[in-house]
C-alpha cells in the first residue's frame, strides 16, 4: 500500500472513533436522568399575566417579591395576551430558558389566563424539570362562562385565547389533571370573582386550594384584587418560599 493511501486511510480510522465517541457521550447523556429542581434553592420568579396581558397588579406584586430579596419579572406576551395560548407557553418558555441560564430553577405565577399558559408550558416545555413551584390567581382551569359567551355569540370579536379558554375547548381538554408533582402546585382564588365565573373554575386538582373567603371569611377580594391584596401576597411569598406548600393561614 502506497504511503499516500496509508495515510488516507489513517485519516478516516481517526474520523471513525471520533465519531463513535461523540455517539457514546451522546448516549451517556441520554441515559442520564433529569434532574428535578431543588426546593431548598429558590430560582427566579416568572410572572405571567392574564388574558389582555395587562401588567399593572403584577409589577406591583413583582416589586413586593423582590422586596423580598427575589428576582421577579413580568413575562409581556405576544398579540396582547389575547391570541394562541400555546404560542404565549412558548414565549414563557423563552424566558424561563433565560432564566435558567443564571439560576437553578425557575417559580411561575400565573394570573388569571396566565395560570392556563403556565399550566401548558409545564406540559408542553418539560416544566417538571424546570419549574420549583407554580402560583395560579383565579384562573379558569375549567373555563370561562365569559369565554364561552364570546366564543358564541360574537365570533369575531372573540380572539384565539378567548375561545380555548371557554370551558370545553380542545385546548383545556389537552390538559392533564391531576397536575405533576412536582413542581409544587398552589392555586389562589375568590368567591367573588365575577370575571372567571364559576370562581371555583380555579380549583385545580393536584394543587393546594386556597379559596380565599373560607380561609378569610369576609374579604373582600375581586379578580383583579388578586395580585396586589396584601393577603393574597403573603400567600405567594410563602409559596414560593422553601418550606412545602401547605393550607393557607387565617388572616
Amino acid at each position: 500500500m502506497s504511503p499516500r493511501r496509508r495515510a488516507m486511510f489513517a485519516v478516516l480510522a481517526a474520523i471513525a472513533v471520533l465519531v463513535a465517541g461523540g455517539l457514546a457521550v451522546r448516549a451517556a447523556l441520554r441515559a442520564e436522568p433529569l434532574r428535578i429542581p431543588d426546593q431548598d434553592k429558590p430560582g427566579v420568579v416568572l410572572l405571567v399575566p392574564g388574558y389582555g396581558g395587562g401588567t399593572d397588579g403584577l409589577d406591583r406584586l413583582a416589586a413586593a417579591i423582590r422586596a423580598a430579596g427575589r428576582t421577579a419579572t413580568v413575562v409581556a406576551m405576544p398579540d396582547g395576551g389575547t391570541g394562541d395560548l400555546g404560542k404565549q407557553a412558548d414565549t414563557l418558555d423563552d424566558a424561563a430558558t433565560e432564566a435558567l441560564r443564571r439560576a437553578p430553577s425557575v417559580d411561575v405565577i400565573g394570573y388569571s389566563a396566565g395560570g392556563v399558559v403556565a399550566r401548558l408550558w409545564v406540559q408542553r416545555h418539560d416544566g417538571v424539570h424546570k419549574a420549583r413551584r407554580v402560583v395560579t390567581l383565579g384562573s379558569p382551569h375549567q373555563g370561562a362562562r365569559l369565554a364561552a359567551a364570546g366564543a358564541a355569540g360574537l365570533p369575531g370579536a372573540c380572539p384565539a385565547a378567548c375561545q380555548q379558554l371557554a370551558p370545553g375547548s380542545t385546548l383545556l381538554a389537552e390538559l392533564k389533571e391531576p397536575v405533576p408533582n412536582p413542581p409544587q402546585w398552589l392555586s389562589i382564588w375568590t368567591e367573588q370573582d365575577q370575571t372567571v365565573v364559576p370562581p371555583d373554575s380555579a380549583v385545580l386538582p393536584g394543587a393546594v386550594d386556597v379559596d380565599i373567603q373560607q380561609a378569610c371569611p369576609g374579604r373582600d377580594v375581586g379578580h383583579g384584587d388578586l395580585p396586589t391584596d396584601d393577603y393574597v401576597t403573603g400567600l405567594v411569598l410563602d409559596a414560593i418560599g422553601t418550606a412545602p406548600i401547605g393550607p393557607a393561614p387565617p388572616c
